[in-house]
C-alpha cells in the first residue's frame, strides 16, 4: 500500500453543485468538528463517469456514537455494521466509520476497537462482523472492487485514489481489491455485484474476476436470504435488470439462489425484465409505485405463476399458516407483497373495463393498490390510452380521498339520522 494518487480541483470534472446538499452539511459540520470526512464508493464513481448518484455515502474518521453527538437527526442502525444514518425528511445520508480488514488468525492480537468484532471460526472466511475501526488506506483497501474505493476529499475538493481505481474507471473494467477467491469467499454476494455493476455501467469484468466466479457460484447461497432478495431488488429498480439476470444467468450464479430462475432463462422472462426497464428509465429516480409486489410481478409471471396459484400461495384456510415464509428458490418473499401482486392482478381487468361505471371507477382509485395497478397497466405497455384514461380521472377535481371519504361520511351520517327518525 503506497501513497494515493491525488486528484485536485483542477484535474477531474466533479463539481460541488452535484452532490446532495444535505449529504456537503454533513461532511462541513464532521470537518468543523476536526473529523477526516470524506464522500465515498459508489457516488464518486459515477460522478466521475458523469451519471447522476443514486446514494450519497460518507466515510468519517468519527466513531459512530461521535456522529450521533453531532446530528439531533441521526440514528445508529446495524448489526454486522454499525452505521450512522443521518435523516433529512425521507432521505437518509449513510455515514460509516473508515475500517479495515480483520484477519482470522491476527483476530487475538487485535486491541480493544475489536471488542464487539465477531469472528468467524478458523477456517470458515465469511465475514460475520466487520467493526474494526481503521484509517481512509485501510479502508480503501477492504471495498471490494477498485473503481468503489475512490475518496472525494471536500476539504480540497481534491479525489483521493489508493487501489488503482482512477485507471480502471478510465479503462472501464471491475477489478477487484485483493485476490477475489478470497474477497468472494468473505462476502459472495460481491459476486452478484460484480455483474450488476458490468451490466449497469457497461464495464468489462476482470478475467481472475470470472474465473472466481465460475469456481465460488455455489458460495452465494450461504449469504443472508434476505439480503440475497434485496439485491435482486435492487438490480431489478436500476433499468439494466434484463442484461444483469442475462449475465448473471450466463455465469449460473441464479442456480444456487433460485434454480426455477435459472432454468426459466426464456424469451418471456426476457420479455419481462425488457418492459420493466423500459418503464424505469423514463425517470431520473426510482418512482414509489415500483414497489416489490411489482417487481415481483416480472419474475413471477414469466414462471407461469396467475392469480389461482398466487391465490393458493397466500391463502390461509381453517388451518393457521405456517410461519415459514413464501419462498423463490432461497429466497423469502413477504407474504403481504404476494398478496399485494395478488390484489393488483385482480384489478387489471376492471382497469382495462372500457363499460365500467363512473361510481365503479371512483371505488377502484380509492382501492390502495390502484396507483400501482395503473402502474403495472403502464408498464405492459398494451393498454396506454387506458393507462392516459385512469391518469386524467385521477387528476379530476372530486377525486382526492379526502373529498371521497367526506362525501361518504356525510351518507352515512344521513343513513344514521333516517334509521333513528324510523325507531
Amino acid at each position: 500500500m503506497g501513497s494515493p494518487v491525488i486528484l485536485p480541483r483542477e484535474a477531474h470534472a466533479i463539481s460541488q453543485q452535484e452532490i446532495d446538499s444535505d449529504a456537503l452539511k454533513v461532511l462541513y459540520r464532521l470537518q468543523k468538528f476536526n473529523y477526516l470526512a470524506y464522500l465515498v464508493g459508489g457516488s464518486v464513481r459515477d460522478l466521475l463517469l458523469g451519471r447522476r448518484p443514486k446514494d450519497f455515502d460518507i466515510g468519517t474518521s468519527a466513531h459512530p456514537y461521535q456522529i450521533k453527538k453531532l446530528f439531533r437527526n441521526c440514528w445508529i442502525i446495524g448489526r454486522r455494521f454499525r452505521l450512522a444514518h443521518v435523516r433529512f425528511g425521507t432521505k437518509t445520508i449513510e455515514v460509516a466509520t473508515f475500517r479495515r480488514q480483520i484477519k482470522t488468525e491476527v483476530s487475538k492480537q487485535v486491541g480493544e476497537s475489536t471488542a464487539n468484532t465477531k469472528i468467524a471460526p478458523l477456517g470458515d472466511p465469511l465475514i460475520r462482523r466487520d467493526n474494526t475501526f481503521g484509517n481512509p488506506k485501510e479502508d480503501a483497501f477492504r471495498r471490494d472492487f477498485t473503481i468503489n474505493a475512490l475518496f472525494y476529499n471536500v476539504a480540497d475538493r481534491s479525489v483521493i485514489d489508493y487501489t488503482n481505481g482512477l485507471n480502471d474507471l478510465e479503462a472501464r473494467i471491475i477489478r477487484s481489491i485483493g485476490d477475489p477467491n478470497e474477497r468472494f469467499q468473505e462476502d459472495p454476494v460481491r459476486m452478484t455485484r460484480a455483474v450488476a455493476m458490468a451490466a449497469r455501467l457497461g464495464f468489462t469484468i476482470d478475467l481472475p474476476i470470472e474465473r472466481a466466479i465460475s469456481k465460488h457460484r455455489s458460495e452465494i447461497a450461504r449469504s443472508a436470504p434476505p439480503r440475497l432478495l434485496e439485491e435482486l431488488y435492487k438490480i431489478l429498480r436500476t433499468g439494466y435488470s434484463e442484461k444483469t439476470f442475462k449475465m448473471l444467468a450466463e455465469r449460473r450464479l441464479l442456480e444456487p439462489i433460485a434454480p426455477t430462475l435459472q432454468r426459466a432463462t426464456n424469451s418471456n422472462l426476457w420479455q419481462s425484465l425488457k418492459l420493466l426497464d423500459t418503464y424505469r428509465k423514463r425517470f431520473v429516480d426510482t418512482p414509489e409505485t415500483l414497489t416489490n409486489a411489482l417487481l415481483l410481478a416480472s419474475l413471477l409471471l414469466p414462471l407461469g405463476h396467475t392469480i389461482k396459484t398466487l391465490t393458493s400461495m397466500t391463502s390461509l384456510g381453517k388451518v393457521p399458516s405456517p410461519k415459514q415464509p413464501l419462498s423463490l428458490g432461497i429466497l423469502p418473499i413477504a407474504r403481504r407483497d404476494v398478496e399485494r401482486l395478488r390484489q393488483i392482478l385482480i384489478m387489471q381487468h376492471k382497469l382495462i373495463d372500457t363499460n365500467i361505471s363512473t361510481r365503479a371507477s371512483q371505488a377502484l382509485i380509492h382501492k390502495k393498490q390502484f396507483r400501482e395497478a395503473v402502474t403495472w397497466l403502464e408498464i405492459s405497455g398494451e393498454h396506454p390510452e387506458l393507462v392516459e384514461r385512469w391518469r386524467k380521472l385521477l387528476k379530476k377535481p372530486g377525486s382526492g380521498k379526502k373529498k371521497y371519504f367526506r362525501k361518504n361520511r356525510k351518507r352515512r351520517q344521513q343513513s344514521t339520522a333516517t334509521l333513528r327518525r324510523k325507531r
